[in-house]
């Protein structure tokens, strides 16, 4: 990427991204609620909570954020997360928590899309869309990095306190410098039109539908969509295969149970988000060599790893469990930067905002069944049983929907 393009806004994003990715909790959060007597039902009622508002205001929130300004739209994330924050740092219920969760989902409506329709216009802005799938990329390694350094900083504080509850009032510190940072960014790209007047919110709404109608787009955010959805309802249980892992090591036996877990996940989390910061960074790179249909390959891809995770899981074979899901994890960072770049090179920037959201009501929609389905199965049968289940479902679904539009290009053919 030329060096011209990495200028002090492109070090802002990528600050952010490294910022927002400062979230200390993430790391634990299936072993906190785990540790506060929920079961996997509850747990998964929780993030298919999250996920349904979210769903609920995923729009909404995009067509604000393209009409009233994207740089107050993402200040108010970050102030709706913290309050997430306090609330789950004091919360003694499974409904406080819900409450909790709740608040989180809000906030996550207002941040998604925003950011990345403000860098898409700042790069057509400076002539550099020709970067889009590159610019991404690396931004979203510094996401990646956040994550990385963030996991690591989790298990030395849980190690030092011995318990899970306080690196929520830590993370809070990364936030309020990002509701800062935010707040520098240039006044050209806090709205997508320069016009003395504003589009009415019916005209946006109208604007949305008619891209979401071509099957080129929509397709695109499905699909991105479906892996996503996957990756992020599933996600937090990893945490119960580097507790696997952890019986394995020798010589740490004598240390308390919650430091030696905090060492050890917040070493491996650093290990996965130093792979996927690289697979983010080298997307378009991956993209320049990649076979056709690479959007359906890698999403089935990432499903089988799923699969295979979960009979690691059932037999105990910690290692390649590891080793499998967090080949999940690499692929959705190769995906995420190239199919963003593919969404913006056929949507209007004056509603880019909008149709990232729209994307983003997709995954929320099926992550919030997939995560509850999950919490189901996993009570019912464990975990391993859970991930062969629903990664099968969810591989057969992918393979059946391929299947039906080969058959139906055909018919229309014919």
């Amino acid at each position: 990427m030329n060096s011209q393009v990495k200028d002090i806004q492109y070090r802002k994003f990528c600050t952010y991204g490294f910022l927002k990715n400062l979230r200390f909790f993430d790391a634990f959060l299936i072993l906190f609620l785990m540790d506060k007597g929920m079961t996997y039902t509850q747990i998964g009622i929780l993030y298919a909570t999250r996920e349904i508002i979210t769903n609920l205001f995923e729009i909404p929130s995009g067509l604000i954020a393209d009409i009233y300004g994207r740089k107050k739209s993402l200040a108010a994330a970050l102030f709706i997360f913290v309050l997430s924050f306090l609330i789950f740092w004091l919360s003694l219920n499974f409904w406080l928590y819900l409450f909790g969760f709740l608040i989180f989902g809000i906030a996550d409506a207002f941040r998604s899309g925003s950011h990345k329709g403000m860098m898409m216009d700042y790069l057509k802005l400076n002539n550099w869309s020709n970067y889009k799938s590159e610019y991404y990329g690396h931004t979203r390694s510094w996401s990646q990095r956040g994550s990385a350094i963030s996991a690591l900083l989790a298990g030395l504080l849980v190690f030092i306190d011995g318990n899970y509850q306080n690196i929520f009032v830590y993370s809070i510190i990364p936030y309020a410098i990002n509701f800062v940072l935010i707040l520098s960014y240039p006044s050209e790209i806090d709205r997508s039109e320069k016009k003395k007047k504003r589009n009415s919110f019916r005209d946006s709404v109208k604007a949305l539908f008619c891209v979401l109608k071509q099957k080129s787009v929509l397709k695109l955010v499905s699909t991105s969509a479906f892996h996503t959805a996957y990756l992020k309802a599933l996600k937090d249980y990893i945490q119960a295969i580097m507790l696997g892992l952890a019986l394995l090591l020798p010589g740490i036996n004598d240390i308390q149970v919650d430091r030696q877990n905090g060492i050890i996940i917040g070493i491996l989390y650093f290990i996965i988000y130093l792979l996927t910061a690289y697979a983010s960074q080298y997307s378009s790179n991956i993209l320049k060599k990649a076979p056709t249909n690479l959007t359906k390959k890698t999403l089935l891809l990432g499903l089988f790893f799923g699969l295979i995770c979960g009979i690691f899981f059932i037999y105990e074979i910690w290692v390649w469990a590891f080793v499998s899901f967090t080949l999940i994890f690499i692929i959705e960072n190769i995906r995420k930067p190239i199919l963003t770049a593919f969404v913006a090179d056929q949507v209007p920037n004056e509603i880019l905002t909008s149709v990232y959201s729209a994307q983003s009501q997709l995954r929320t929609l099926f992550s919030a069944i997939i995560a509850f389905t999950f919490g189901v199965f996993a009570d019912i049968w464990g975990i391993g049983f859970s991930l062969v289940i629903v990664s099968g479902i969810m591989i057969i679904l992918s393979i059946s929907m391929s299947f039906n539009r080969k058959v139906y290009n055909k018919e229309t053919a014919n």
